[in-house]
């Protein structure tokens, strides 16, 4: 085993505890998004478009927040792995931990976003069926802004002074 000097390891503790709280803010988003697509789940099941139109706002700002989050961890990440790790560490543990919890709330994630798809397509087909199935009452109706030519209409105005 290898000695390391005391400033390599106070840089290791400082990316070991930087890495864990890039983490903790990544499984905090995750969280957040689960949220969302939950509260956005009832909001297509109570057909809601108002709300359903916000959490879809609120979804896309989570996104792009966690792709921001993941560009700073995957260096990180790499950084951490790259290091030699002489001893487990309590921060190792809780790392691995919270990696664990990362992967656990993705696939919920992703599962409650194929909820949430398959319910807009139930959606969107009785839409269309809606839609198609749609009767206009004024089909055959003669407006009375269309072209008079059946009926005697005025064309001259005698006008007296």
């Amino acid at each position: 085993m290898a000695e390391i000097s005391q400033e390599e390891l106070n840089e290791r503790i400082a990316l070991l505890r930087r890495f864990r709280s890039l983490l903790e803010q990544q499984r905090g988003k995750f969280q957040e998004y689960l949220n969302v697509l939950e509260k956005q789940q009832d909001s297509i099941t109570s057909e809601n478009p108002e709300n359903l139109l916000a959490h879809t706002e609120l979804e896309q700002q989570v996104v792009k927040n966690l792709a921001n989050l993941q560009k700073v961890i995957v260096p990180m990440a790499k950084m951490y792995n790259a290091g030699n790790h002489f001893t487990a560490t309590q921060e190792d543990a809780e790392i691995s931990k919270i990696q664990n919890e990362l992967s656990d709330l993705q696939n919920k994630v992703l599962k409650q976003n194929e909820i949430n798809r398959d319910l807009l397509r139930v959606h969107i087909d009785r839409l269309k069926t809606q839609i198609k199935n749609f009767q206009n009452p004024y089909k055959n109706n003669r407006s009375v802004y269309a072209n008079a030519t059946a009926q005697n209409v005025a064309t001259m105005i005698h006008v007296e002074v």
